[in-house]
């Protein structure tokens, strides 16, 4: 289904898409063209598809594609009304709103947009994330395609051996068709450190380097680790 952006970073926050037919062509057209300018004196960046050689669901698609996080639907039936009809990328949802209202109905849906993506991206990292103390553990919650929290001593040796002793898993291939595609990935057999959190739980006291369970020298844990596999 293509992209999805977030409206801070996607380069066109919302794109005007006229429904013209013969009789009313030239108002929608004129209508697009203030609503363009309305918005874009509020600070918003868009794009009006004036474009005449492909029809409205094309374009409809086009955008989707591309990530265009709001698209506006402007026709005859709206400049009756005095509305047109908003279009979220992100979940599908419309909303309708007032010629002049459209700027800051706007920029109030890209601030839900943001924070919508940003809360379901946060709830599948945490579905995807375990903390861990036994090797056991870490090896399992790498096969259920996680990343695993850890704790380390922060030697370099103590990780090489991890990765060593995980990369004998091998790689592994699984299915990420989410919609019934058969999309596939293929993740390396070795965990290797991803980031040392700059926010640490407190560590248990006596708590050991997760790499002394394979063979490496005693030594206590002094942060916790986030480790993973590449793919």
């Amino acid at each position: 289904k293509g992209l999805v952006l977030p409206p801070k970073v996607a380069p066109i926050q919302l794109i005007i898409v006229p429904i013209l037919y013969t009789k009313t062509k030239e108002q929608v057209l004129k209508k697009g063209e203030e609503l363009k300018k309305l918005c874009v004196d509020a600070g918003i960046r868009c794009e009006f598809d004036d474009t005449d050689n492909h029809n409205p669901g094309w374009k409809f698609n086009t955008y989707e594609l591309k990530g265009v996080p709001l698209r506006l639907e402007v026709g005859p039936k709206d400049l009756e009304k005095g509305t047109a009809t908003l279009v979220r990328r992100d979940d599908g949802k419309k909303i309708v709103a007032k010629f002049e209202d459209i700027p800051k109905v706007a920029k109030g849906l890209f601030v839900s947009i943001h924070d919508d993506m940003l809360n379901r991206a946060r709830k599948v990292r945490d579905q995807r994330l375990r903390k861990v103390t036994t090797w056991k553990a870490f090896v399992q919650a790498l096969k259920d395609k996680c990343m695993v929290m850890a704790p380390w001593c922060g030697e370099k040796a103590a990780e090489e051996l991890i990765k060593k002793k995980s990369g004998e898993m091998g790689p592994e291939t699984f299915d990420l068709g989410e919609d019934g595609t058969d999309e596939v990935c293929t993740m390396s057999g070795a965990a290797k450190s991803l980031c040392i959190p700059f926010q640490q739980d407190p560590m248990p006291s006596g708590t050991k380097c997760i790499s002394c369970e394979l063979g490496f020298p005693d030594r206590e844990a002094k942060m916790w680790c986030l480790f993973g596999k590449s793919y």
